[in-house]
């Protein structure tokens, strides 16, 4: 897996984005079925003139109460949107839908990987205990967990169960939707002569997350990728952690203690 990718929420018109990421050397992309967007993704994979086993694409199914088939419905259509005859990695969304609806989606995930339409599978917005409910039902783990993860809202107790479990975690929303003004950021970001973003993506990739920044302007794409010429000293990245709020961080939905 490609330690950054590009996030495609709320970007139904995706393809220019897309291109100008694969053109800039990101190699992995972040879709969804709710995003609406896996056909756009599909193209501008097709268009980029790159081998389709160089680039990492995920997608997540959204809807799992209606059972073990109807998911694996839902997996061979996100096939057909995007035009593939695999994915890389498959998410359940959320935790939304109750435990059994869960243990069902996650054993069609499995069974889908088996059939080989996925190469890995993994999860989304869990906390600690939809995971477990995986481990004690004698199930695989997933091998990625999905969370809202930045210095703001940094779900310490999730990261350290992925991280004892051989979990990678991906973090989505690692810009604060472009809430930029936290003093500490503008600090370093002057300090290190690089923007807010970089400066975001670079915390997340120290810590080893995987970040999924997303943008529709081609050069914001560009710019979030050009993070590999520098590194946060230890002390800054304290600075950084300290800005941890919690749930109270967080930007986004973040739905990780729904039963």
């Amino acid at each position: 897996m490609p330690v950054i990718g590009l996030g495609v929420y709320q970007n139904p018109n995706c393809k220019p984005a897309c291109l100008a990421a694969l053109q800039s050397g990101y190699r992995h992309i972040d879709s969804a079925r709710a995003y609406k967007n896996e056909t756009q993704v599909g193209e501008a994979v097709r268009d980029s003139g790159l081998p389709r086993q160089d680039i990492f694409v995920t997608s997540k199914i959204n809807k799992i109460g209606g059972g073990y088939q109807s998911c694996l419905n839902a997996i061979g259509d996100s096939l057909k949107n995007f035009g593939f005859d695999y994915l890389d990695l498959y998410l359940i969304h959320s935790a939304y839908g109750g435990k059994t609806a869960r243990l069902e989606a996650w054993e069609a995930l499995l069974a889908a990987r088996k059939a080989g339409k996925l190469r890995s599978v993994g999860v989304s917005n869990y906390n600690v205990k939809h995971l477990e409910e995986i481990r004690e039902a004698g199930l695989e783990a997933p091998s990625v967990n999905q969370i809202e993860l930045h210095p703001f809202c940094q779900q310490k107790a999730i990261v350290d169960y992925c991280r004892s479990h051989g979990i990678v975690v991906q973090a989505y929303t690692p810009l604060v939707r472009g809430e930029f003004g936290n003093p500490v950021l503008q600090e370093l970001s002057k300090k290190y002569g690089k923007d807010p973003a970089q400066i975001l993506i670079r915390w997340s990739l120290q810590h080893n997350f995987v970040p999924l920044p997303k943008s529709q302007n081609p050069d914001r794409v560009r710019s979030n990728i050009e993070v590999f010429n520098f590194e946060i000293s230890g002390e800054d990245i304290e600075k950084l952690d300290k800005l941890d709020r919690g749930k109270d961080g967080a930007v986004t939905w973040n739905p990780v203690d729904v039963d």
